[in-house]
């Protein structure tokens, strides 16, 4: 059985957005297009979320930190890719990043870097220097559901708002 969401304007819900991307919605034009809706935290994760709410997998797309390393340096890249693809992390996002080794980035160094909470994180509200890395499929969604800083709350926008975030570079084949 589905359960359904209510969808409110995410300015609306400061308390359903991590501080930093309430903070960053505040002052990016994209935002009135954006809407959160409460969720079930222990049904954050992609699957469960989709299943328990009735939203497919084809409209959710997921937001991976990427710690691209070269040289003692170490640099980040959030990557938002479609829930029924991964990230070529080995390939296309660690030759884009321009680093010699590309992995996940740590649990507890991403947190305490972005300010959100593990299973929420999204590209809206990353640190200033982060790369957006956005798969082009994940831009043309007309409607994509995507984590809000919190497990606690999705939120959903257009796909090409995605596109257009500070830092945002559309990527074809990002998602494989």
């Amino acid at each position: 059985m589905s359960l359904p969401l209510s969808f409110a304007p995410a300015l609306s819900s400061p308390s359903l957005l991590a501080p930093p991307v309430y903070a960053a919605l505040r002052e990016w034009p994209g935002a009135a297009e954006i809407r959160v809706a409460a969720i079930d935290p222990a049904l954050s994760d992609t699957g469960a979320f989709c299943e328990r709410y009735g939203v497919a997998p084809e409209e959710s797309a997921n937001c991976v930190v990427i710690a691209g390393r070269r040289g003692g340096e170490t640099s980040y890249a959030a990557c938002m890719v479609a829930a029924t693809t991964r990230a070529d992390v080995n390939g296309l996002v660690r030759r884009h990043m321009g680093v010699r080794k590309a992995s996940f980035g740590p649990v507890d160094e991403v947190t305490a870097l972005t300010g959100m909470e593990y299973g929420g994180i999204t590209p809206i509200g990353l640190p200033g220097q982060w790369a957006v890395l956005v798969d082009a499929d994940v831009a043309k969604l007309g409607n994509a559901v995507i984590g809000s800083g919190i497990r606690g709350s999705k939120l959903w926008l257009p796909g090409r708002l995605l596109a257009e975030l500070p830092r945002a570079e559309v990527l074809p084949g990002l998602g494989v």
